[in-house]
């Protein structure tokens, strides 16, 4: 669902004027809902290691070289080297000071730690992207920021979640006559989300409720 599409549908359910047009968006009212879609969209897409953000990439080590600049938009799930699996180590200090253990990589600042190699190494990685939102041209980015962007939460799930999410935290009162239904939805939706949106069966879903 568009961005704008995702906007009405927050008016309709606050009991708002909707929009024909972006460019009316321009009360405060607008601009608290567009920055909480995109604050939720976030949240939801960096909570769980959802397939739909699975992305696969490669990057190149040179020779007798034990760091490179970490240009991965995401977080890492798996690093493989010639067919092996690199697990990742916290403690980068092991890494300067030449204790590090096999098989792991690390991290400092921008950069990712390696073993080092006598010759070049292609370094296969799996991660879930760091990017929430397409474009109509299909690129993908960060933040929704125009009418016809997209959440790539899938749907039907992006609707409510989206939806009845920000619904929620633009009245955040317990005593609303609908706050409890936009919860209950929300919920809802998190929990079909979590359920049929993997292609393998994992763990049964849960949702977390905190007061």
């Amino acid at each position: 669902m568009k961005f704008l599409e995702l906007i009405n549908k927050c008016l309709l359910e606050l009991n708002y004027k909707q929009v024909s047009a972006f460019s009316e968006l321009i009360k405060n009212d607008h601009k608290k809902i567009k920055t909480i879609l995109n604050i939720l969209n976030k949240e939801v897409c960096r909570l769980e290691g959802w397939d739909f953000l699975l992305k696969r990439t490669t990057l190149n080590l040179p020779a007798n070289t034990t760091e490179i600049e970490n240009t991965v938009n995401g977080r890492i799930l798996y690093l493989i080297i010639d067919g092996n699996s690199y697990k990742y180590c916290s403690d980068n200090e092991l890494y300067f000071t030449g204790k590090l253990k096999d098989r792991t990589f690390s991290s400092f600042g921008n950069m990712l730690l390696f073993p080092e190699f006598g010759e070049d190494k292609q370094i296969d990685i799996v991660y879930y992207s760091g990017n929430c939102v397409k474009s109509l041209q299909g690129e993908e980015k960060e933040n929704l920021e125009y009418g016809d962007d997209e959440s790539v939460i899938p749907m039907p799930f992006a609707e409510q979640i989206l939806v009845y999410g920000t619904c929620l935290r633009m009245k955040a009162n317990t005593e609303h006559f609908r706050f409890l239904y936009w919860q209950g939805m929300y919920n809802e939706a998190l929990k079909n989300l979590k359920s049929k949106t993997c292609a393998v069966f994992r763990n049964p879903p849960k949702v977390s409720i905190h007061r």
